[in-house]
């Protein structure tokens, strides 16, 4: 089964049966009553899947099997609550010995598993030790975000090169002043637009939140509105950008490959900035150029926590070097004297 998951496509998911039974279910407990994306359920199977295969074969439980085709319908309630912790840290060795996963690979997959067995614990009250509570988290490297400069910002704007220009030009005043995150551009319908200039986004665990548009953000929707009414062949008549071709709602896909081909027409191609690194560049001109704090951004770019926005918020080389200036001992100047350049005889 393939684990490639398209969050617009009708299914969303695959039925999860080459998983173990109570996995089926807090799978679908997790998408309907807690409310997750299928994204984020997507990314549980695959590890919790991952996981009892990996079980199977260490306690050689999986015969002659290659390990992607170990069956997982016979793992029953009996197994699982025979899981101990030092399993799970076997399995945690697996993954970066025979998996080359990264401190966060190994950490999501700690995640699923730690939200799986708290369920089984908690909700379901089917454990009544959870394996995984004395497990810390794999460590993962802090890297400053990536994001383009003010300049080459400007530059990217310049430079679209399309077919549909004002639904390319759009796409990108929307990323490089609201800093949302590509689903939740390519999910927007015209009916969420506001008439008080507000736009309603759909982000993470289907968490609705509001966000104030300016007037390039506004320029630019007009435009695209009045190209998309005059579209011959527009089918979804509620998605806000759709193919020229098709008429129907684009896939997150196009939207990638349209911000490649505007990078490269900038010039900016081969630097490593991406869809999501617009976002970055969002955040970060609103808070070192537009002074928004902390909280406020928060708000803006839909987080559910301010620690996980505090990596937007990072100083610039400018602000590092103004910190420097502000030292009161930044001026202070001594020669030495003539006794301090004398030797100590004693």
């Amino acid at each position: 089964m393939s684990t490639y998951l398209d969050p617009r496509s009708p299914n969303k998911h695959g039925d999860y049966k080459d998983c173990p039974p109570l996995v089926v279910r807090f799978l679908y407990d997790s998408e309907t009553i807690r409310g997750l994306s299928p994204r984020t359920v997507n990314g549980y199977y695959i590890d919790l899947r991952t996981f009892f295969r990996f079980m199977k074969q260490y306690r050689g439980l999986s015969g002659t099997k290659s390990f992607e085709e170990i069956p997982l319908d016979d793992i029953d309630i009996e197994f699982i609550q025979s899981i101990t912790t030092s399993e799970i840290y076997e399995f945690l060795h697996f993954v970066t010995r025979e998996r080359e996963n990264s401190p966060s690979a190994r950490a999501r997959k700690l995640s699923s598993l730690k939200g799986f067995f708290k369920y089984l614990c908690n909700k379901m009250k089917l454990l009544s030790v959870n394996p995984t509570d004395d497990i810390d988290t794999p460590a993962k490297r802090k890297s400053l975000p990536k994001y383009l400069s003010l300049e080459e910002g400007i530059s990217l704007l310049k430079n679209i090169q399309s077919d549909f220009y004002e639904r390319d030009y759009c796409i990108l005043i929307l990323f490089l002043n609201c800093g949302m995150r590509l689903s939740e551009l390519v999910n927007i319908n015209v009916t969420d637009l506001n008439d008080d200039e507000t736009i309603r986004i759909v982000g993470k665990g289907n968490k609705e939140r509001l966000v104030y548009l300016n007037k390039a953000c506004n320029d630019a929707l007009s435009s695209l509105l009045a190209a998309r009414r005059a579209m011959p062949n527009l089918k979804d008549k509620n998605a806000l950008f759709v193919s020229q071709k098709t008429g129907k709602r684009i896939s997150v896909r196009r939207v990638q490959q349209i911000v490649e081909r505007c990078l490269q027409s900038a010039g900016l191609a081969g630097k490593g900035y991406s869809v999501h690194k617009l976002r970055h560049t969002a955040a970060t001109m609103m808070y070192q150029h537009g002074h928004v704090d902390m909280l406020a951004l928060k708000e803006i770019l839909g987080h559910a926590h301010v620690s996980t926005t505090e990596i937007y918020t990072h100083l610039g080389d400018s602000k590092l070097k103004e910190a420097a200036q502000a030292s009161p001992f930044a001026d202070v100047h001594f020669e030495p004297s003539k006794k301090n350049g004398q030797k100590d005889e004693g």
